[in-house]
């Protein structure tokens, strides 16, 4: 199998911990050069900051041959709380506004700006972290089910826009994955998750760096606007 990333110039937003550092990993190991996009040097919320930054990969490189959308973040809340006959909280505009902004306007942003030097070199690929939430949707997290769901519609309608330019858009829907922030919740639940995953174990950040790499890859060169899920079998209702 021919990955074909040895030299590739790589961005990864969201690369500095979790499954972004373990993309960074996997794509240096097959000789990528890779650019990390992360906090606080790169904020993918100002499209001013992501634009700066396009332009100082392509002075430096050239151009970006692979984009990873990886950024993320979660800021859990129930739409309405109910309890004793009454709200006892709600999703409040700035909890629902910050995961918007990271998990879709960034992954607009990021795109958007790259876009133009992937046509003008004659193509390249956009990988797009999605979620099993973004197809399931997941109590307790409209704004992150949301933005979820919207990265889908992203990669499906860049994938119809852009195929024509030889630009590759793909996404990876992960399930529950074994990183620092994860492996540092309640065991109780922890053993939840592992219980509604038929292979009976969490995901390693590696797993969603190797999909990302295979997409990235020659080995995927007809692989377009696909959500890949990389979740051990995980389905609503298990």
């Amino acid at each position: 199998m021919n990955l074909n990333v040895s030299g590739k110039i790589v961005v990864v937003t969201g690369g500095a911990a979790g499954i972004g550092a373990a993309t960074v990993q996997a794509f240096e190991a097959e000789g990528a050069t890779v650019i990390v996009w992360d906090m606080p040097d790169v904020n993918v919320t100002s499209a001013d900051v992501v634009e700066q930054a396009t332009l100082e990969v392509i002075e430096k490189h050239g151009r970006i041959d692979v984009l990873v959308n990886n950024a993320g973040i979660v800021r859990d809340a129930q739409l309405v709380k109910w309890k004793d006959d009454q709200v006892a909280s709600l999703m409040d505009d700035a909890t629902f506004d910050a995961v918007i902004d990271v998990n879709l306007k960034g992954v607009f942003y990021c795109a958007r700006a790259v876009v133009p030097f992937m046509i003008r070199n004659g193509g390249g690929v956009i990988l797009n972290a999605s979620s099993i939430v973004g197809l399931y949707g997941n109590f307790g997290q409209t704004n992150y089910a949301a933005t979820k769901a919207g990265v889908i519609s992203f990669t499906k309608t860049w994938a119809r826009e852009l195929g024509r330019y030889n630009i590759r858009v793909n996404a990876v829907a992960p399930g529950f994955i074994a990183t620092d922030m994860v492996k540092a919740m309640p065991q109780k639940a922890l053993d939840s998750m592992v219980g509604h995953t038929p292979l009976a174990k969490l995901g390693e950040p590696a797993d969603i760096a190797n999909a990302y790499l295979w997409l990235a890859s020659d080995a995927a060169k007809f692989v377009h606007g696909a959500v890949l899920s990389v979740d051990g079998g995980l389905v609503l209702g298990t």
